[in-house]
């Protein structure tokens, strides 16, 4: 007997979306308050809204994820009712998940076929015709995907294009992107953008979840705003990102940061000569120097992947060198030649705030309470803990503080930091690090996932530590947030510093030193060359 995968009643390769009155609730919570959305056929339809606004929870709705308390979806003027993923599917509709839904150790074809299993007519499963599947998607949408590698082995982008053509091969006519860029290098979100302008092209609907409002302008038809549940207003595209940001926050917000020139000290960090494997054995970080001042912000620009992850967990502790040196305030904290090598602890108790570039890996313990995530790195000391008693009473107290200072979005301090928004959970991370004296903060990624009212925060906070006479050595792929924040910047391309630039400095030379093009390798074209390995 044959497995097929569902099928459903075709209409032409298009369908439309509408949602009458949609509301969801969790106990006292509304996260869907009487919402009204329509999708047209071959429309980009953008969902735009601040973390936790029911952006998401309203699509796991529609997916069949969640069942709604009042309202009804609608599916080509038919109403529809989804008890299931299945439901939906059935309906024309694919989902991707801002955390893939992917098995690492199957292949391409092996993921795509993983729930609508087609068997030959001996019972065996039928990996060929999955392989011509993913094959005749790729070739038609143009998503450049081969059937036969591990998933283990793609990038995150690539991985992303596998979720989409899972739901195409269901023959979906409608997709769910759910916040699709919250983990892309801007050279995939580049791809993504383009991958979406093809599916539109082809007559599929998109609703495209985010807080991003340059790739909103970029990519949609229309915007629906939604904050706190409630849609608060429509726009087209050509809205300013001012207006739109005023809509998601409910006031004004500054794209732009506000600080005064640097007034740099003396050295806290020194960076000397410093080499890093990475996971592989490979030197990601290949002897580099870099030196960053109390009241300065030393921005590190770069594509991911360039050696920003592996020095950052050099200096915190977490990798161990192959060569060179990292001293924090005179005091060696690593070397390999002199075999000094401080634990992570001790870097933390030195006075470095850390905020890593995954929070959900290494900032947060998702089960732990939002209260008990505040003192991850200092509940052995008072007025937390002693010896191997804690305090509650004292971290109880401290959390509330924090909770209002940071404007974190929770119920109470003792829920779990595992069920907060994403932008939430980042303040979290931040708050802890951030409320007690730095001399060294190293943040990685600070802002990613996070909507521009929490961004805006964040930044805030971040020259506020400079401001104070800290040192502040910043990671981040946005190259937009480097330029706002720092007061130089390092530019990093295959675990070198090619250049250390003043932020004044024209983008395009930025961006050309990101390629890894220099003065000295423009004219030869090393470089162009490099990329194209």
């Amino acid at each position: 007997m044959r497995c097929r995968p569902p099928s459903r009643q075709r209409r032409g390769g298009t369908l439309k979306l509408e949602l009458r009155g949609i509301t969801k609730r969790f106990g006292d919570l509304v996260a869907n308050d009487r919402i009204d959305l329509t999708v047209e056929p071959g429309e980009i339809h953008a969902l735009l809204g601040e973390n936790g606004a029911g952006k998401s929870t309203l699509m796991n709705v529609l997916y069949g994820l969640l069942d709604p308390d009042e309202g009804e979806i609608v599916v080509d003027d038919v109403p529809r009712k989804f008890a299931s993923p299945r439901d939906a599917i059935n309906a024309g509709i694919g989902m991707v998940h801002q955390h893939f839904m992917l098995v690492p150790v199957f292949t391409v074809a092996e993921n795509v076929m993983l729930g609508a299993e087609r068997t030959s007519a001996f019972g065996w499963l039928d990996r060929r015709r999955a392989r011509r599947d993913v094959a005749a998607v790729s070739e038609e949408y143009r998503l450049r995907v081969d059937p036969d590698e591990l998933v283990a082995n793609l990038p995150v982008g690539i991985q992303q294009r596998v979720e989409i053509i899972k739901a195409l091969v269901r023959e979906a006519d409608l997709l769910i992107l759910d916040e699709p860029t919250a983990v892309l290098t801007p050279q995939e979100i580049d791809d993504l953008l383009t991958v979406m302008r093809s599916l539109k092209a082809a007559g599929k609907s998109i609703v495209f979840i985010t807080h991003k409002l340059k790739e909103v302008k970029a990519i949609a038809d229309r915007i629906t705003v939604v904050r706190r549940g409630r849609v608060v207003g429509t726009a087209e595209p050509s809205a300013s990102e001012d207006e739109l940001a005023a809509l998601m926050v409910g006031r004004n917000v500054k794209l732009t940061v506000d600080k005064e020139p640097a007034t740099p000290g003396d050295p806290v960090l020194r960076v000397d000569g410093l080499s890093v494997a990475d996971d592989r054995g490979h030197r990601a970080v290949d002897a580099i120097d870099l030196t960053v001042h109390r009241g300065e912000i030393l921005g590190v620009a770069g594509v991911e992947g360039n050696g920003q992850t592996e020095l950052v967990e050099a200096i915190m502790g977490l990798r161990p060198a192959i060569g060179g040196a990292v001293e924090l305030d005179g005091r060696p904290v690593l070397s390999s030649a002199r075999h000094v090598a401080a634990s992570t602890a001790a870097v933390l108790a030195s006075g470095v705030g850390y905020v890593p570039a995954d929070r959900g890996h290494d900032g947060l313990v998702a089960d732990f309470s939002v209260g008990e995530n505040l003192v991850l790195d200092r509940y052995r000391s008072a007025p937390f803990g002693r010896g191997l008693s804690l305090k509650p009473t004292a971290i109880r107290d401290s959390a509330r503080e924090l909770i209002d200072e940071f404007d974190i979005r929770t119920s109470s301090q003792a829920t779990p930091a595992g069920t907060l928004s994403g932008g939430n959970q980042q303040k979290v991370v931040v708050a802890r690090e951030m409320s007690r004296p730095l001399s060294l903060l190293v943040a990685a990624q600070p802002t990613r996932g996070v909507d521009v009212g929490s961004t805006e925060f964040i930044h805030a906070r971040i020259v506020a530590e400079r401001d104070n006479g800290a040192g502040v050595l910043l990671v981040s792929s946005e190259l937009d947030e480097i330029l706002g924040l720092a007061d130089r910047i390092a530019v990093m391309y295959r675990g070198k510093v090619l250049a250390v630039v003043a932020p004044d400095t024209p983008r395009e030379r930025i961006g050309l030193l990101m390629a890894g093009v220099t003065e000295e390798t423009a004219g030869d074209g090393s470089a162009a060359e490099d990329g194209d390995e």
